[in-house]
């Protein structure tokens, strides 16, 4: 096999680790051309392509994860990682780990960690990689590299929820709760929501969004219930789809541009959390982006004409 031929078979893995230490699919995209450049140019040829190519994404992503916190320390409002259609790297022995890691859940809990706490969970955890082979990618002993992944782990275990939902519960679920939505039916978007559900959204102050979090059941509801219908006068559709894992849906104006994401969390039989991201700069990979400002103009002139 020629170099482009090794890459790009291993491209998807590159890839699958470089977006759950970075949880932005652009910044891994980046991650994976870097690694590229480099292999391209290394005089020697490694005794595992495999070894080297994920160490260095992974060095290369711990690198730039690095200058990432110190953005998002300062990002304006909740902060959610760019939304992922589909894992390109897929294992059927390590199918139930790739799902799970790659949740929004999963991923702002990640962002709890240290980039080298994140990378040494992401590489043993998820992918199963030896400690020889981790140690090697993040440049610390194997002895290390195990008091990482516990204290990575300490803190993964602390803030996962106690219930999860299989499946094809959280399908169904999904299912009744965007009929619901597409009518505007407030009892029945109640009726699948937690108590304490919160509906929270992030524009990154480069989109409308929400002041704070909406908690409780009939906030959320009533809320819901009340903007799409609003946003349907207007052309605003939206097609259920996979995020992260999850069951959501993505949002598109009249010309087809994509306005925002919406992502359920289902836990326990209910939906716990909505997810919104708006943010035009974490949607740009789904294709053509729309003006959520104009988008947020339209609705409020459509509410003035309901009164």
């Amino acid at each position: 096999m020629s170099k482009v031929e090794e890459f790009e078979e291993l491209r998807p893995l590159l890839f699958s680790i470089a977006y759950r230490i970075l949880g932005s699919v652009s910044e891994a995209e980046d991650a994976v051309q870097e690694t590229w450049l480099r292999f391209d140019t290394s005089a020697t040829r490694p005794t595992s392509v495999k070894a080297f190519l994920s160490a260095t994404v992974t060095r290369v992503s711990i690198d730039v994860l690095r200058s990432a916190r110190v953005r998002r320390e300062e990002y304006v409002g909740p902060w959610f990682p760019e939304p992922l259609l589909s894992d390109p790297y897929q294992d059927p022995e390590r199918s139930a780990e790739l799902a799970d890691s790659v949740s929004m859940a999963a991923l702002l809990l990640l962002e709890r960690l240290s980039p080298l706490e994140r990378s040494v969970f992401v590489l043993r955890e998820v992918f199963a990689f030896g400690f020889d082979e981790v140690a090697a990618a993040v440049g610390r002993s194997e002895a290390a590299c195990r008091q990482l992944l516990v204290r990575a782990r300490r803190h993964m275990e602390a803030g996962r929820p106690r219930f999860e939902a299989d499946g094809q519960e959280r399908q169904e679920l999904a299912t009744r709760f965007f009929d619901a939505l597409r009518v505007g039916d407030v009892v029945g978007l109640r009726d699948l929501l937690a108590a304490d559900v919160q509906l929270v959204g992030d524009g990154g102050g480069k989109a409308p969004q929400l002041a704070r979090a909406v908690i409780s059941a009939e906030n959320v509801a009533r809320l819901l219930g009340s903007v799409f219908p609003l946003m349907a006068r207007i052309d605003v559709t939206f097609e259920p789809h996979e995020i992260n894992g999850q069951p959501g849906a993505i949002f598109r104006d009249r010309d087809g541009k994509v306005l925002h994401v919406l992502a359920l969390e289902v836990l326990d039989g209910q939906i716990q959390i909505i997810r919104s991201v708006i943010n035009p700069d974490k949607l740009g990979h789904l294709g053509p982006v729309a003006d959520a400002w104009a988008i947020d103009s339209e609705v409020k002139q459509a509410r003035r004409q309901t009164k």
